[in-house]
């Protein structure tokens, strides 16, 4: 149990939704954004050709035309270290949350979001660098906080992995401590579980009130409730059919155990061509030349030390290669705006998208989708 002790006027967080201010709020029936573009290969595990490459200058371009487009959330993928394989998938990126405040910097209205490993970084120093960057985005910033299921990974912070649900406890303590520097006037101590300190304080405050948007994506029975509890939207990674009963059931925890409100979205890779047949041929380029001992190496991982991911394992292997395992929507722009259409159908209020090549599709993208989900009222 949590214990806090303050010095001064304490301040709790509100419960109610819908909260107003960054782009992530907006009335867009289907919000849009891009997700992985901080990282090699981003949401694709492949050889298959692509003018993609990690300098500041191609992920500024890519957030920059994402910005012009009225999207709403630039997401990157936190990564210490890649999946080897032939292309060492995402072994290759920029750190989150500098990223995010170069790319705050460089754009206008867009929400940017650092995706932070919880054990990788202290409350302490997590909450300041929030803060800073919500200052330089001028109130558009957000976090995406992931527990840390990358064993190999978290082996290089500390030697011990906490097991599945007990990160969500963990998870949850660190937030509230990061929540109370954020929020709590003066000095304060808390005395938790997992930490302990004494005149703690923290300034400035977000300008964000009272914190900036968090978002997670955990499915998993302990993702939902830490979803459910804490935070502004929840990502998941399901079959269609699945998604309106998964939204229903995340918004009814939320509303019922936690008396608050919570968004649901969904992830996934863009392969959109003039025809069908070019699409589906491109798409099958990124499965053909895919980096399958890289894949190999994260499914096994997954499926041993990820619950959110058990069932899909053996089911979506090809869609760890193209797309992370997210929802593919794979054809002409008539037929991606009808896959956006069956998204927002079954209870999901946005996308975050990935490309093969972001900097050059994301044009195409503009053009030609995003007129189409105007006419289909998924966007004004």
């Amino acid at each position: 149990m949590v214990q806090t002790i303050t010095h001064g006027r304490e301040q709790t967080l509100p419960l109610e939704h819908p909260r107003t201010g960054p782009s992530i709020f907006n009335d867009q029936k289907m919000k849009l954004g891009l997700f992985g573009s901080n990282c090699s290969g981003g949401l694709c595990m492949t050889d298959a050709p692509t003018t993609y490459e990690i300098t500041w200058d191609h992920t500024k371009s890519i957030a920059q035309k994402a910005d012009r487009l009225g999207m709403e959330a630039m997401v990157p993928v936190a990564r210490w270290k890649g999946f080897g394989g032939n292309v060492n998938f995402n072994g290759t990126n920029f750190e989150t949350f500098t990223w995010a405040a170069g790319i705050a910097e460089a754009t206008e209205q867009i929400t940017v979001f650092t995706t932070t490993h919880i054990p990788t970084v202290h409350p302490v120093v997590a909450a300041n660098m929030a803060v800073t960057n919500d200052h330089i985005a001028q109130g558009r910033f957000g976090m995406n906080l992931v527990m840390g299921w990358f064993t190999p990974e978290m082996g290089m912070f500390n030697p011990k992995q906490l097991e599945h649900d007990e990160r969500y406890v963990y998870g949850g303590e660190w937030l509230e401590l990061v929540e109370r520097l954020w929020t709590a006037e003066g000095e304060f101590d808390f005395d938790g579980t997992y930490f302990q300190a004494k005149n703690l304080e923290s300034e400035p405050k977000p300008v964000q009130d009272p914190r900036p948007v968090l978002i997670n994506a955990g499915n998993s029975a302990s993702g939902t409730d830490f979803s459910a509890k804490y935070v502004d939207i929840n990502f998941a990674s399901l079959d269609m059919e699945k998604m309106a009963d998964y939204t229903k059931e995340i918004k009814r925890k939320a509303r019922e155990e936690y008396q608050r409100t919570i968004s649901t979205m969904t992830y996934g890779l863009i392969v959109c061509r003039d025809t069908e047949a070019e699409a589906k041929r491109d798409h099958q380029r990124i499965i053909d030349e895919g980096d399958w001992p890289g894949a190999r190496n994260l499914m096994s991982i997954i499926g041993m030390e990820s619950q959110s991911f058990n069932e899909q394992i053996e089911k979506f292997q090809e869609r760890f290669i193209a797309g992370w395992a997210g929802q593919p929507l794979v054809g002409t722009p008539e037929q991606v705006v009808e896959g956006f259409q069956q998204l927002s159908d079954h209870g999901m209020e946005g996308m975050i998208m990935g490309f093969l090549d972001y900097n050059e599709e994301i044009d195409q993208f503009g053009e030609q989708v995003m007129p189409l989900m105007r006419e289909a009222g998924l966007r004004h």
